[in-house]
């Protein structure tokens, strides 16, 4: 069975929704493909900055998550090794001359994701549907499923993950293993309706780990931890999440006992899943091609990184409206002849997509090396780096954190 349409995007995550639903305020359908059963909410929640709710509101769903969802007033850093404080930031005051009021909030994953489809026609997300092979036949893009259905598209869009067969297609080595893994959890079994914890987003360092506590709203507590460990190690803690709770609870060092509770009373079902830390190689963004003719790359698929930036899913939602707008720009064009439609459409979605592919190049490029340098400097082990970190590092790298959710995206418009 052959399927045609104009758009095709593969993979129904933050990336693949955002441009989706960026493509729809404009007028402009898309079928999105998603691998599995239903949404993927893997991950509990993620740190949204400005630079993300400026995405959310271009595509009109930024309102209805801050009612769900408390602003964070700031950022507190402490060493596990002497239980001391090393850093604290507000969000809402002026940060030197060149960083102004921040609007930053964890967000449930799941409520972002229902957010995100539910502004989408019936219909939009094709559940259950593997991308295998990528044809060319001409100006068009076939799409082999591995249910055996064949699709017929002008664009192809991957937001497939770090383990993207458009990316693949595209030239784009396999991302990079750090040596470093994360387990990420929650907390809501609270005795009261509440958890008591400020609205900060609290992070700790030392022993060779770095982990981090932040609230969603009044009874939702997000938590990460990351670890470096050997690969033997990994599946030994991956087969037994007893063993991986104890470990995480071992490694905790001195931390307020509310903070190490929130660790405890976490149910065992969210130890069993480690996730391996990759990112992509920054040089390789550029000189390897984001778009390349219909065919183009966003989110995971195109800048996987390590969360130590807390970018990840904020810099998808750019993707996303970055390239509902290059492309909306284009294919809302009219062909002036229509012997040369084809020709000519093809063309102009070059054009769309190759403007998506320089501004996402740089901008991916800097996201990804950031993320890298300072997840190595705030997860090292070495006494001296450590020693510096804490005493001098701490509020320099809160501040370039901050700088790199300065960003604007920009906004979409069908004039």
């Amino acid at each position: 069975m052959e399927i045609v349409e104009d758009v095709v995007i593969v993979g129904a995550g933050i990336a693949g929704l955002t441009t989706c639903l960026g493509l729809h305020r404009l007028g402009i359908r898309s079928l999105v493909l998603e691998s599995a059963e239903d949404l993927r909410i893997t991950g509990f929640a993620l740190m949204v900055w400005t630079n993300a709710w400026k995405a959310l509101d271009a595509i009109g769903v930024g309102h209805s998550l801050r009612q769900q969802h408390h602003t964070l007033l700031g950022n507190v850093t402490s060493s596990t090794e002497s239980g001391l404080q090393t850093a604290e930031m507000s969000f809402n005051k002026a940060i030197g001359k060149t960083l102004g009021m921040h609007e930053v909030r964890c967000v449930n994953r799941k409520l972002l994701m229902e957010a995100l489809s539910n502004e989408l026609p019936n219909g939009t997300i094709r559940f259950s549907s593997k991308l295998v092979a990528i044809q060319e036949s001409g100006f068009f893009k076939l799409l082999h499923l591995a249910d055996g259905t064949i699709i017929r598209t002008k664009v192809l869009i991957g937001s497939d993950g770090v383990n993207s067969v458009v990316a693949k297609w595209l030239g784009f080595n396999q991302a990079t293993h750090t040596g470093r893994y994360a387990i990420r959890g929650c907390a809501t079994n609270f005795d009261t309706n509440n958890h008591g914890f400020e609205s900060l987003f609290s992070q700790f360092f030392g022993h060779g780990v770095r982990f981090g506590l932040i609230p969603c709203d009044h009874r939702f507590v997000y938590w990460f931890f990351t670890f470096a460990t050997s690969l033997d190690k990994e599946k030994e803690l991956e087969e037994n999440p007893t063993k991986t709770r104890e470990f995480v609870l071992s490694k905790l060092g001195m931390i307020p006992d509310q903070v190490r509770g929130v660790f405890e009373s976490t149910e065992l079902e969210a130890f069993k899943l480690i996730s391996p830390l990759r990112y992509r190689k920054p040089w390789e963004l550029l000189w390897k091609s984001i778009s390349k003719g219909n065919v183009c790359v966003a989110g995971d698929a195109l800048h996987p990184m390590t969360p130590d930036l807390g970018q990840g899913g904020c810099s998808a939602l750019e993707d996303g409206v970055v390239l509902a707008r290059c492309l909306g720009e284009v294919l809302l064009r009219n062909s002036s002849k229509k012997s040369e439609k084809l020709e000519e459409e093809y063309k102009n979605i070059e054009m769309g997509l190759k403007k998506y592919a320089s501004e996402r190049k740089w901008r991916s490029f800097d996201l990804v090396a950031t993320a890298y340098v300072i997840g190595f400097i705030q997860q090292s082990h070495n006494k001296v780096l450590s020693f510096l970190r804490d005493k001098f590092l701490a509020s320099f790298l809160a501040t370039w954190v901050f700088k790199k959710a300065d960003f604007d995206c920009g906004k979409l418009t069908n004039n």
